[in-house]
């Protein structure tokens, strides 16, 4: 399901003396998370906050907020969670976030009734993410999500529509 704000990543910690904190992006990279000119405190977006600036720093991003002017204050950050609204993010066709993908319905592709499960999980492994669909008795399957599997992504419908390589699902031809 589209999502309007989607979670960035977590302050984890301070950094320096000026307010500056170090985000643990949720997100592609640090470099994605920089690019961002406002973010919020609530998935709802009612608490937008201006990024005075954001840099990749190895595999975090150093962010400054406005009105988070000290080691203090940033201190007072820690562990919070902040978001991103989509549209900002500027994504390439056919992209689309990890939190959109859980929770759709997994078809099918060649008869569009049948039902896997439901993505539970996304795996990055490297060479290509793997999913997780649990069915309805809660029995997991992993799907590699490759083109030749995934032929179909639709979440602004929840629905996914694969053709799973033999002997992932039981009744796989």
């Amino acid at each position: 399901m589209i999502k309007e704000f989607l979670e960035l990543g977590q302050i984890v910690g301070t950094h320096g003396v000026r307010g500056e904190m170090r985000l643990n992006p949720w997100c592609d990279s640090p470099e994605f998370a920089a690019k961002f000119k406002t973010v919020y405190f609530d998935e709802k977006g009612t608490q937008p906050v201006k990024v005075v600036s954001c840099r990749p720093h190895g595999n975090v991003a150093l962010i400054r907020l406005t009105g988070v002017n000290s080691a203090n204050d940033a201190e007072k950050m820690r562990n919070t969670v902040l978001y991103i609204r989509r549209g900002d993010a500027h994504l390439p066709h056919g992209t689309w976030f990890i939190s959109e993908l859980i929770g759709c319905e997994v078809y099918d592709a060649d008869d569009r009734t049948h039902v896997y499960g439901t993505l539970s999980e996304v795996m990055q492994t490297g060479a290509n993410d793997v999913w997780a669909v649990k069915d309805n008795n809660g029995r997991e399957y992993l799907v590699p999500a490759v083109k030749s599997v995934v032929i179909e992504t639709d979440v602004e419908q929840n629905s996914v529509y694969i053709r799973p390589l033999k002997g992932i699902f039981d009744d796989a031809d």
